[in-house]
């Protein structure tokens, strides 16, 4: 009986004695690390101006005047990435997209549980921490492909405003440094905001066979004045500095005019998404949320709990009546919304079926809309897992691309009853409308447009580069997974073939009204685009 009660007493010990040697850990890295750049690190601007290159610290809403924007224009702005041209300054959420996209979700939780040695060290010191354990053992590709399709989205939406509008933008020649592996931004800073260069640490890696991948070690030290100095060419017309930035004393010294970007100037500081860089409309990964320490620790904890929920609402699909779906989903935390379904004709009789056209969302889209219409309506495929076929509560029919063979195929189907198609021919996760294909439009003239939105706060539905089959399970297994199918009624005749247009007309017609009711804008892009944006260098992405 006495050991049971002296358990309590020696985890306490342990965890106050394991929390007081974490601080005194983190005080010492602390300390080594600012006696080894006392010396590389300037003591006030008036010091860096006896030198030549006359730093002036301004903090962030200086960068609202219109002296900011003409110090940059035309001239050499150099610019750290996190805290400064993001609002983000924590490195950890983009290490763990890596290891959760790129690697698997073992390495992911590996990289959670090595957070609190990152939090002792100090993300500074942490960086080496973050980058083996996330990138030991990942090959090239896969880390390209992340840094390709799944960061911009993320980087994206930490745009700081403030800095990317009135210091980037204007600047002649661009230079971004990161304390982070180079790797996992270069891509995004060129392609999307026109980076000339790029300044951060390089990754190792061996050869396995005919095979590379990373040792997860840095290699080398991080990079220098030097190695600055080369990519400005000169010294920088103005430096964009977070208030606590890694690389600050990298980057004080090689600029004329410093800007520190203070935290509380970031929170509003987020950029529209009509002022991006480019139009954010493909990007691939599961994840939906940025994942943030806490956020993971989160996700971890609920993951065994959505697993069960997601088996018990898509048994709920397969198994019970369309009568009950809409009870028991909700029960078991699903939103449905359905508006705008109009009766069948008084007569019930009709030549051929109804062809519903419907935006591709996720792949239970069909599923959802013969949730909502009360019956099976067989469904066109492309690219559906064998799984999805085999637990679908509908049938489904794979289309072969073959432009006779799928018109052969849609005519006879149609003259078999309803039939729901999405002639985007893939998904998309934003607010926006890929091109239809006109197939439908020349084979059927009793159309209805239904308008689908799927929202999700933890994992997206939907893959370009992972397991497809998993798409359903990972849908469900939201906390509060929502779907939304909204009826518009039937093409009025003036806008079919019947009337007189084209197939190109009336498919264009119908994406427009899917896209006004959605309140999406509407695009030319293709599925092809949206695989070879999303490829990596080897162009295949689809496993």
């Amino acid at each position: 009986m006495v050991f049971p009660a002296v358990l309590p007493k020696v985890a306490a010990r342990w965890l106050f004695t394991f929390y007081r040697a974490t601080r005194k850990l983190r005080r010492q890295a602390f300390q080594l690390y600012n006696r080894n750049a006392a010396a590389a690190k300037p003591p006030s601007s008036a010091a860096v101006s006896q030198q030549g290159h006359a730093a002036t610290a301004k903090q962030s809403p200086a960068i609202l005047d219109d002296a900011a924007a003409g110090a940059a224009a035309d001239g050499t702005v150099v610019c750290d990435v996190h805290g400064a041209l993001l609002r983000s300054t924590s490195l950890f959420p983009y290490f763990m997209l890596v290891a959760f996209e790129g690697g698997s979700l073992l390495r992911a939780a590996l990289l959670l549980c090595a957070f609190p040695l990152v939090w002792a060290l100090g993300e500074r010191r942490g960086v080496r921490v973050m980058a083996f354990v996330t990138f030991a053992g990942l090959a090239p590709r896969d880390a390209d492909l992340v840094a390709r399709a799944v960061l911009p989205k993320h980087y994206m939406e930490q745009l700081n405003a403030l800095v990317y509008e009135r210091l980037w933008l204007p600047s002649r020649r661009k230079v971004a440094v990161t304390a982070a592996p180079r790797v996992m931004s270069e891509w995004f800073l060129r392609e999307y905001t026109a980076a000339d260069a790029v300044v951060g640490p390089e990754l190792h890696h061996v050869a396995v066979g005919r095979r590379r991948y990373f040792t997860g070690l840095l290699a080398g030290p991080a990079p220098g004045r030097d190695v600055l100095q080369e990519a400005l060419g000169a010294v920088a017309d103005v430096g964009v500095v977070s208030s606590s930035s890694p690389v600050d004393q990298l980057l004080v010294p090689c600029s004329k005019e410093v800007y520190v970007v203070s935290r509380e100037s970031t929170k509003s500081a987020k950029l529209p998404r009509d002022k991006y860089p480019k139009p954010l409309i493909f990007h691939d990964g599961r994840l939906a949320f940025l994942p943030t320490p806490a956020a993971m620790l989160a996700f971890f904890l609920f993951l065994p709990l959505g697993v069960i929920l997601s088996v018990i609402r898509i048994n709920i699909g397969i198994v019970l009546p369309y009568k009950i779906n809409f009870v028991a989903g909700a029960i078991f935390g699903v939103r449905f919304r359905t508006s705008g379904l109009r009766a069948p004709p008084a007569d019930g009789k009709r030549r051929r079926g109804v062809l519903y056209v419907c935006t591709h969302r996720t792949l239970v889209d069909p599923i959802m809309l013969t949730t909502a219409l009360q019956k099976p309506v067989p469904a066109l495929t492309y690219s559906l897992s064998r799984l999805s076929e085999v637990i679908a509560p509908i049938k489904t029919v794979r289309l072969t691309r073959d432009r006779a063979r799928d018109a052969e195929t849609m005519s006879r189907l149609l003259k078999q009853g309803d039939l729901a198609v999405c002639p985007e021919g893939t998904t998309c996760r934003e607010p926006y409308l890929l091109r239809f294909s006109p197939l439908f439009a020349e084979l059927a003239d009793d159309m209805e447009p239904v308008a689908l939105d799927a929202q999700v706060t933890t994992l997206y539905g939907t893959t370009a580069s992972g397991h497809k089959w998993l798409d359903p399970v990972a849908f469900f297994a939201n906390p509060v997974p929502s779907y939304r199918v909204e009826f518009l009624g039937a093409v009025p005749r003036e806008w079919t073939r019947a009337g007189g247009r084209t197939g190109v007309e009336v498919a264009n017609w119908v994406q427009r009204r899917l896209g006004e009711a959605l309140e999406f804008e509407c695009t030319g892009l293709t599925r092809r685009d949206k695989y070879m944006m999303l490829a990596g260098n080897d162009g295949v992405v689809a496993k």
